[in-house]
């Protein structure tokens, strides 16, 4: 706290009743967007999978027994899909607002993010090349990127500037 003559009585301090929120670093914005954009591509990704799916699969290069694969997932599979990707996509959002409810949305797309993970890697019927290296490799990107902006946003609201 800083001393002013304003704050100060008889050489004592007093506290401050009015706080003022942290001013926004420049790196939230350029997280927010990058998370933004990121977490848009997954939701595209989900709505076409939904919209157009032999359309959009194979527009990816995915051959008919992933396709086959993809539409054998049962729904609450669907859901927890949803929830990953439409949880962060509000995260970016929130974080945009500086709301601290980025926290818990990160969070929940975590978690359907997780479920849908490991049902897809314990799935035997799984065909092979959905666990190939690039594959791999995508979804290690996908999970690095997901504990960052949830680390990031944790990170925000513990030093004040989300709300």
């Amino acid at each position: 706290m800083v001393l002013s003559p304003s704050n100060q009585l008889g050489g004592k301090a007093v506290d401050n009743l009015q706080t003022s929120p942290a001013s926004t670093p420049a790196h939230l914005w350029i997280v927010g967007v990058i998370s933004l954009l990121w977490n848009s591509f997954g939701c595209v990704d989900y709505t076409m999978s939904k919209v157009d799916p032999i359309g959009y699969m194979q527009s990816v290069g995915m051959g008919e027994a992933e396709i086959a694969y993809v539409g054998t997932f049962p729904a609450w599979f669907t859901a927890f899909w949803a929830l990953g990707v439409w949880g962060a996509f509000v995260g970016s959002i929130l974080l945009l607002m500086r709301s601290a409810r980025a926290v818990a949305a990160y969070a929940l797309s975590l978690l359907g993010l997780a479920v849908s993970q490991i049902y897809q890697f314990t799935d035997s019927s799984m065909p092979a090349s959905m666990n190939s290296g690039a594959m791999l490799t995508m979804t290690a990107v996908i999970w690095a990127s997901l504990l960052f902006f949830l680390w990031y946003s944790r990170r925000m609201a513990a030093s004040g500037v989300l709300r």
